[in-house]
């Protein structure tokens, strides 16, 4: 532990962690659950962590994900997770021994709807999750609640074409609507869609569109966010409408920032461009309207999107409450290698890597905060935070300081940003259970402060052990970040 250089966290700090049902809660066959574009991918055993990565902005093609819907001999690891849709009482209990004062989660909208057309909701589910978050609160765990964390039906994918389909509108709407009419005394803080702007690299998984549904790509999948915050929008309205006024209805996004590689003014008008291409999602969110240099990107790809006049007088009305960000990594782009394309970025030279090719730079989370801070000037929660690494268990414990001090290094520039203005309200370590890896389906790419005993293929107890990280946070919240 170190004293913190910016130990400015208010009284009232939500200090905890995220996850999601996708990769958690497992336990596909129980309760009706439908399959969701997370429970079609398979573990390739035998790649590379880089072949993996590359693999994943490949995305999948329609046969592929109509073969694995109906495959049962290849092992599709986010459909076990961690089997926390069982094992939530005793997981909650070992987060609240650290001191968590929230915990962000997901309400998995193929469990709720199984085929997101349903008339009616799956009353089984929604009894669960009412179980679950009455054992949050009673535990002081303050319920962070994403609607959308790459949960969408499968259906949705194979009868509508995925998100770029206006008729999947008011199937999420209706979603969210039975979200905050059941579970809206319980939740304050509502997050609409993870990542949204994570269509750039995981469109399978963020708007479910396969990779060879659309012939125009880029002009998919752009549609297919304008259509999600269309629904965000409404849902927003609807909150208002409701009479808890503690409802907070947000939007995140995938830190994507980049720097120029040089002072050169080619490098720097690259990065800046970059990065409205990245402001682009929170922009029109929270100002209420599609900004002229998203038009003229548009048009110069020949992008054409059904944008209606009732569409804009909803965005326009009802703006974002707060922004939500997930950070793991800066960007770089150099002008001379990358083009105007918003995943179009360079390896940056001054920077370690984790095993899984991902830059560490704590200061990138100072950088990222203040930018968002200044743009906007709404509430920021810091989504996720965290490095995946390889654990190793000794003696039945796990010596895990470069996760500690991964964190530490971080959570001193969320302190930092706060002294200099920023309104942030909660950090949420990534992963504080080990769960199934979004981008890459292994277990062995591990997060948490308590170790689950399995492994990529699934094999192992399940049991929990906290490692010598869950001691390290603990102390962090007592202190309020004072110490780290």
């Amino acid at each position: 532990m170190k004293q913190n250089k910016y130990p400015f966290f208010p009284k009232d700090f939500l200090w905890g962690g995220a996850q999601a049902a996708s990769q958690a809660d497992g336990a596909y066959q129980e309760d009706g659950k439908g399959l969701n574009s997370s429970d079609v991918q398979p573990y390739l055993k035998g790649l590379s962590n880089t072949e993996i990565q590359e693999l994943e902005t490949q995305g999948m093609k329609l046969d592929q994900v109509k073969s694995n819907a109906k495959d049962t001999s290849k092992y599709f690891p986010k459909r076990f997770g961690i089997d926390f849709y069982n094992t939530y009482p005793e997981d909650l209990k070992l987060l609240a021994g650290m001191g968590f004062k929230t915990l962000r989660t997901s309400l998995d909208w193929s469990r709720i709807f199984p085929n997101g057309d349903d008339e009616v909701p799956n009353r089984s589910a929604l009894e669960h999750y009412d179980k679950m978050l009455d054992c949050m609160l009673e535990l002081g765990i303050e319920p962070i609640i994403t609607m959308n964390h790459y949960e969408t039906p499968i259906n949705i994918t194979l009868k509508y074409g995925g998100w770029p389909n206006r008729e999947v509108i008011p199937m999420f709407e209706k979603f969210g609507k039975v979200l905050l009419d059941w579970f809206g005394g319980k939740v304050k803080y509502w997050i609409v869609v993870n990542q949204i702007n994570m269509v750039q690299i995981e469109p399978f998984l963020s708007v479910g569109v396969c990779a060879d549904q659309y012939t125009n790509e880029e002009e998919a999948f752009y549609q297919a966010v304008h259509n999600q915050m269309v629904s965000a929008a409404w849902i927003k309205q609807y909150a208002k409408s409701l009479h808890n006024s503690d409802i907070h209805i947000g939007t995140m996004v995938a830190d994507g920032t980049a720097y120029p590689a040089s002072c050169k003014p080619d490098d720097v008008i690259l990065a800046m461009r970059q990065n409205r291409l990245q402001y682009f999602f929170t922009d029109v969110q929270f100002r209420g309207y599609y900004p002229k240099y998203a038009k003229n990107y548009f048009a110069q790809r020949g992008d054409k999107l059904d944008v209606r006049s009732k569409d804009l007088e909803l965005l326009k009305d009802n703006p974002m409450d707060f922004l939500a960000i997930s950070y793991y990594y800066s960007k770089m782009v150099d002008a001379s290698k990358n083009k105007y394309l918003p995943s179009d970025t360079s390896k940056n030279p001054y920077l370690k890597e984790s095993p899984w090719g991902w830059a560490v730079d704590p200061q990138g989370l100072y950088n990222t905060l203040s930018q968002y801070w200044d743009r906007y000037q709404k509430p920021i929660i810091i989504a996720e935070n965290g490095i995946g690494m390889y654990d190793k268990v000794e003696e039945n414990k796990i010596h895990d300081q470069y996760r500690s001090e991964y964190l530490s290094e971080h959570i001193e520039q969320v302190g930092r940003a706060i002294h200099d203005g920023a309104e942030v309200i909660a950090y949420c370590a990534w992963g504080p259970i080990d769960i199934v890896s979004c981008s890459s389906q292994q277990m062995s790419k591990r997060y948490g402060f308590v170790y689950v005993d399995k492994d990529d293929e699934g094999k192992g107890s399940g049991k929990r052990l906290p490692k010598d990280s869950y001691y390290w946070y603990k102390s962090v919240i007592s202190s309020n970040g004072a110490q780290i």
